[in-house]
């Protein structure tokens, strides 16, 4: 029985596999070592034990977990140890039945199979990378959204918020949108500098965008605006043009049309 988790920085898919079967799945909320300490992330876990979620059950049946395979945004390098280590502690594993690899390797398992394509991951952040159907042979580093991440939530907000507050859109977007999140032009900035989490922040606006996209095709051009920079300095570098493009993640589900 293995334990399975899809991470990215908003949210944690998990679910518990018993010869080949789905028996349990719950949602956390997002875990990345890069941005959360040791002492997060293990609250995050602890979630999972509570009474009415996936780990009491198999608890009470006397079934224990053989392996957990974890799939995370931020796991790479000195992070994937880290990460095999909190989880190895809170779910009492030894380290050899702890498999962490990044989110990009899930996605492209996910999208590609056992084919050779271009993965793209389109949620809170961003990457991409070139998999030959069994590695990630080449990957553009996505560089975080302060650096890169184009073509994810978190810079589809960045766009946003400056188009709204640089007056390139209408004046009445800018006061429906602060009427609608209750926010005032400080707490964004205190949001986006000062609080921990900004990615989260500047990616939930995608909520708004959502919903006011019909009335305001200027929303529509700041979404493939973001799509075309993610393609333009990521996708177009691997020069494989005749390889099939696969994308995962929120951003690319709602806004198939777009992509």
């Amino acid at each position: 029985m293995i334990l399975i988790a899809d991470s990215g920085s908003t949210k944690t898919d998990w679910r518990i596999i018993d010869k080949n079967e789905v028996i349990a799945q719950h949602q956390t909320s997002g875990i990345n070592p890069v941005h959360q300490t040791k002492e997060a992330i293990k609250d995050i876990l602890s979630m999972l034990f509570e009474p009415n979620c996936i780990l009491p059950e198999q608890k009470e049946s006397g079934k224990g977990l053989s392996h957990i395979h974890f799939y995370g945004a931020g796991c790479s390098g000195s992070y994937t140890k880290f990460m095999s280590e909190v989880l190895a502690d809170s779910f009492q594993l030894p380290l050899g039945q702890i498999h962490v690899h990044s989110d990009m390797l899930g996605a492209a398992r996910a999208v590609c199979g056992r084919d050779a394509g271009i993965a793209c991951i389109l949620g809170t952040g961003s990457n991409s990378c070139y998999y030959d159907g069994n590695h990630i042979v080449d990957n553009i580093p996505p560089l975080g959204y302060i650096l890169g991440d184009e073509g994810s939530g978190a810079v589809l907000g960045k766009y946003f918020l400056n188009a709204l507050f640089k007056r390139e859109l209408p004046e009445e977007l800018c006061q429906l949108f602060l009427t609608e999140s209750g926010l005032t032009y400080a707490d964004i900035i205190e949001r986006v500098y000062r609080q921990p989490m900004a990615n989260r922040f500047l990616a939930s606006t995608s909520v708004f965008i959502g919903k006011h996209l019909d009335d305001y095709p200027e929303l529509n051009q700041i979404i493939i605006d973001n799509f075309r920079a993610f393609f333009r300095k990521n996708v177009s570098k691997y020069q494989h043009s005749e390889l099939p493009v696969g994308a995962v993640g929120s951003i690319a589900h709602h806004y198939q049309s777009q992509l």
